[in-house]
């Protein structure tokens, strides 16, 4: 990666503190191989657990006999439906699926029974042995279906999970200018490397269980597993177990239920480990969507007004659906000022896997239609693609579609500027090698040396995003956080999820740059203090940063108030240089080890952001809680003959407010234009007939090493008054237009062929797109 003004002015030069770029403390471990991942635990006296998975995408379960399974020498215990002793469902936000199927099962994995044996291959044979007898139903395949009530429900609660509309200003509205379009946007993976994986602990006479996890709220988790268990909270323990990666995947319950079920019955240890193709099955994936749009503008290419209309396909359960479809329908104007506005939104119940968070959660899918359109008014408009974004670009403190103000800093523009003014590649089509030769892996299709260099044509493409920040819609979202301070030591305690973002960095950072101190312990991270929230939607930098800043500056106050009372110095004259504690008038100084030596001060806060609020029938309200903004230019070489793209730069600007840990941010930078670049050109989970086609690593395509383009990224900087620290969570925003770029650019290119071009109105991208 080429990094451009990346070093935030006036930060502090002492290592480890806030704006420097420390490593991670897991780094070394994880680059070694000896990070103790979820799935490398075990306990003396340990059995292994598996689930039987439903084959069909919808039946009805006429009978299960589980008698073959306990034949099988080493089976301590078969589970099912009837076996779970509390609520006999689950949900993130409703409630609605099944700890086990008992009369239908609604798509192709879901959960009909689990064993305990021995040994991974006696669960295996046991599976089979167990015989179920479905009679299979006609699935419901077609959201469109699910909307106008085609299809007989396929859940108590109907197959229309959420209807939102947004009604802004003169519905009347018209403009000169009318583009439109039809985009769709595939099923696409969170891919983490780290498998699902559990251990489950019981308690002596069962009247508790702890639990190791790799999750992304443990709290959640803990709420839910109890219900189903029928134990009080306070029973169930939950300790983060290593994470390899989330990306909204684990913010779901998945074997969680199923293993501390089994350690209840048996009063063992049970583990239960996925395999990559049980996991495609085990999680909720990125909805697919048709989103329909039309843009009306002046001949200036002044947006007059938005219309849209968007479906997505939810899966057989609701998870979090609704608030995937709420952050769509209000994204819908991207960041661009839009004064009259008609969305519809739909999210809907279909026999397909089930669909939930993945990072971006609505916005991506969004983002990919409107910034489409925003090329199409470009050209309609006689505009170049920066122009016309910069005529419309939302600055702070303009409304939304929704009536709410985006009150945070909203450098739209700066983003454009700064993205536009970094450097393009300086190497020609196929690389600039001294001997002449070309490098054929920097042609598309590389090692299959395929593309000829004449033949490919290079294009540019934009894209531009907002994302909302937080939870939305009235939810009481806060985190906790503990410090101790003593002896020069500071210890942080919380339960917020590691999944890779890097707050284990961070964490130590605020507290070295508040205390003073060098020396940072973190506790183990379970649910033995108060909840910090999900490790999601960009939240944990300022909810979690937030209360560890606060809890800090409060152990903080209590050690000067000490140093006072101990020195007779008034504690409202001392303040933190470097690792010392200073009266600011006569320059008297103490260093923290001292200051703290023989004492202790401990303080717990609880962290809330402002509240937000439900939208109304008309879809206006404040129900977002803040937002970061982002640019992104891609390079693309296409072979339109063969259909084939190679991604060569991909430039960014990306709003972050503070870069607490700019390598930390870079980081994040790189990995979500990853994922935005297989969305766009190659990602995608294939289901005929509501099974699915490539549930591995073979088939379903990720982006490699060979395929990442050069990053070029400058950081924004500019603090955000509303944010902790002035820090904006990073980790969405570079996913969110990078998809939009990338395909901007092959429409660019093919339009460098006739003029014309190919409308590429789905994504990800196939080589028949391109050369068919």
């Amino acid at each position: 990666m080429t990094i451009v003004d990346a070093a935030p002015a006036g930060t502090s030069t002492r290592p480890g503190t806030i704006g420097t770029s420390t490593t991670r403390p897991d780094g070394t471990a994880k680059v070694q191989g000896s990070f103790e991942f979820s799935s490398d635990l075990s306990a003396d006296g340990c059995l292994w657990g598996a689930t039987l998975r439903s084959p069909h995408p919808s039946a009805r379960i006429r009978s299960i006999d589980v008698s073959g399974a306990w034949k099988i020498d080493g089976v301590e215990t078969v589970i099912t439906a009837a076996d779970v002793p509390g609520v006999a469902v689950y949900g993130l936000i409703s409630q609605d699926q099944p700890v086990f199927a008992s009369d239908v099962v609604r798509y192709v994995g879901e959960p009909v029974a689990a064993v305990a044996a021995d040994h991974p291959e006696t669960c295996r044979r046991a599976l089979e042995a167990i015989v179920v007898d479905y009679e299979v139903l006609e699935p419901l395949l077609d959201p469109e279906a699910a909307i106008d009530g085609s299809h007989p429900p396929i859940h108590p609660d109907g197959n229309l999970i959420r209807h939102q509309r947004i009604v802004s200003g003169d519905v009347e509205a018209t403009g000169e200018i009318v583009v439109e379009g039809t985009y769709e946007i595939g099923m696409q993976d969170q891919a983490f490397l780290g498998l699902e994986a559990a251990l489950a602990v019981p308690d002596p006479g069962g009247k508790g269980v702890e639990l190791h996890v790799a999750t992304q709220w443990l709290h959640e988790d803990r709420a839910q597993i109890a219900a189903c268990l029928d134990l009080p909270v306070d029973a169930v323990r939950l300790v983060l177990g290593g994470v390899g990666g989330a990306f909204g995947a684990r913010e779901d319950i998945s074997l969680q239920v199923h293993t501390c079920l089994l350690a209840l019955r048996l009063g063992r240890p049970v583990r239960i480990a996925y395999s990559r193709g049980e996991s495609f099955l085990g999680h909720v994936h990125r909805h697919p969507a048709t989103i329909w749009m039309r843009h009306h503008a002046t001949p200036e290419g002044e947006i007059v007004k938005i219309e849209s209309r968007m479906v997505f396909d939810g899966g057989a359960y609701a998870s979090t659906s609704s608030a995937v479809l709420i952050n769509a329908v209000t994204h819908a104007q991207g960041p661009y000022r839009c004064a009259n506005a008609v969305v519809d939104g739909y999210a809907v119940r279909t026999n397909h896997l089930p669909c939930g968070a993945m990072r971006g959660f609505g916005v991506v899918q969004a983002c990919f239609a409107h910034e489409s359109q925003m090329d199409k008014l470009a050209l309609a408009c006689g505009l170049d693609p920066v122009e016309i974004r910069l005529r419309n670009a939302m600055r702070t403190g303009d409304p939304l579609i929704t009536g709410q103000r985006v009150l945070n800093v909203a450098p739209v523009e700066r983003c454009i500027r700064d993205t536009a003014a970094l450097p393009l590649p300086d190497s020609p089509i196929g690389g600039d090698r001294r001997d002449g030769v070309i490098d054929a892996m920097r042609l598309p299709g590389g090692a299959g040396r395929t593309a000829d260099r004449g033949d490919i044509v290079r294009g540019i493409g934009w894209g531009v995003g907002i994302k909302n920040l937080m939870y939305s819609e009235g939810f009481d979202d806060y985190a906790t956080a503990r410090c101790r301070l003593s002896d020069g030591v500071a210890t942080l305690k919380f339960a917020t999820s590691e999944v890779g973002q890097g707050f284990v960095t961070i964490a130590p950072q605020i507290a070295r740059t508040i205390l003073g101190v060098d020396i940072v312990e973190l506790d183990r991270i379970d649910t033995l203090v108060g909840s910090a929230g999900s490790t999601s939607a960009s939240r944990q930098t300022w909810m979690s940063g937030g209360a560890v800043d606060a809890a800090c500056r409060r152990v903080r106050e209590r050690m000067f108030e000490h140093v006072g009372r101990t020195h007779q110095v008034d504690p409202i004259r001392l303040a933190i240089d470097g690792t010392d504690v200073v009266d600011t008038v006569s320059g008297w100084r103490l260093s923290v080890a001292d200051a703290t030596a023989g004492a202790a001060f401990d303080e717990t806060v609880e962290y809330h952001h402002p509240p937000t609020e439900e939208l109304d029938e008309n879809g206006q309200g404040n129900c977002h809680t803040a937002f970061g903004f982002v640019a992104h230019r891609a390079v693309v070489d296409v072979d339109p003959q063969l259909g084939l793209v190679k991604v060569v730069q991909i430039a960014t600007a990306q709003d972050v407010g503070r870069a607490l840990n700019p390598l930390s941010v870079l980081g994040q930078i790189e990995g979500g234009i990853a994922q935005g670049l297989g969305l766009a050109v190659m990602e995608e989970i294939i289901q005929i007939d509501g099974v699915i086609r490539n549930g591995n690593f073979t088939d379903y395509l990720l982006p490699t090493f060979l395929d990442m383009p050069e990053v070029v990224a400058t950081l924004i900087e500019e603090p955000d008054p509303h944010a902790p620290m002035g820090a904006k969570g990073v980790g969405e925003a570079p996913c969110i237009s990078s998809t939009p770029a990338i395909v901007n650019a092959i429409r660019d290119a093919l339009r460098q062929i006739d003029g014309v071009g190919k409308p590429l109105d789905r994504v990800p991208v196939r080589p028949s797109d391109i050369c068919l």
